[in-house]
């Protein structure tokens, strides 16, 4: 039987299926005791619309595996960062037109608030150019901004840094 870890290490997130929870960063830990697997993945906001897809498919891949008990926890602590997306799960991204998160932001003490959205640079997955800009700070997911190249004038999503 193959193990459950690397069961659920397959199983591919519901709004970026080129990516697995693992290369997400969502899947924390997956454990077996007599037969029984309990698996705890972190949103990576809270909110997330896709938290009980992937509860689902993780039970429904389990199960399929041969597994009977499967219980999925949601941890909220440590909050999910994106810096948490695997390299491997970064090229993909890059290779799916979608820009990959720069470094998560670090933050000790008050968070400033600032009325403009921070300017960011943020290279085209396309063409690799810098000259991109900011169309919408929420793309089809709440976790996605949309952007567009000046040089070869496509438009794509980018992960946030969170």
């Amino acid at each position: 039987m193959v193990t459950a870890r690397a069961v659920a290490e397959r199983v591919t997130d519901p709004e970026l299926p080129m990516l697995t929870l693992a290369d997400l960063g969502v899947l924390r830990e997956v454990s077996e005791k007599d037969g029984r697997v309990i698996v705890s993945i972190t949103p990576t906001y809270t909110g997330c619309p896709a938290m009980d897809t992937m509860r689902d498919d993780l039970v429904h891949a389990l199960s399929g595996a041969g597994y009977r008990e499967v219980e999925v926890r949601t941890v909220l602590q440590p909050a999910w960062s994106s810096d948490w997306i695997s390299e491997h799960g970064r090229r993909k991204l890059a290779e799916a037109g979608i820009a990959p998160p720069g470094a998560a932001p670090r933050r000790s003490g008050p968070i400033p608030l600032t009325l403009t959205p921070p300017a960011k640079r943020v290279e085209c997955p396309h063409c690799g150019s810098p000259d991109t800009r900011l169309l919408s700070e929420f793309g089809p997911t709440a976790c996605k901004a949309l952007r567009r190249c000046g040089a070869c004038q496509e438009t794509f999503e980018h992960v946030k840094e969170i």
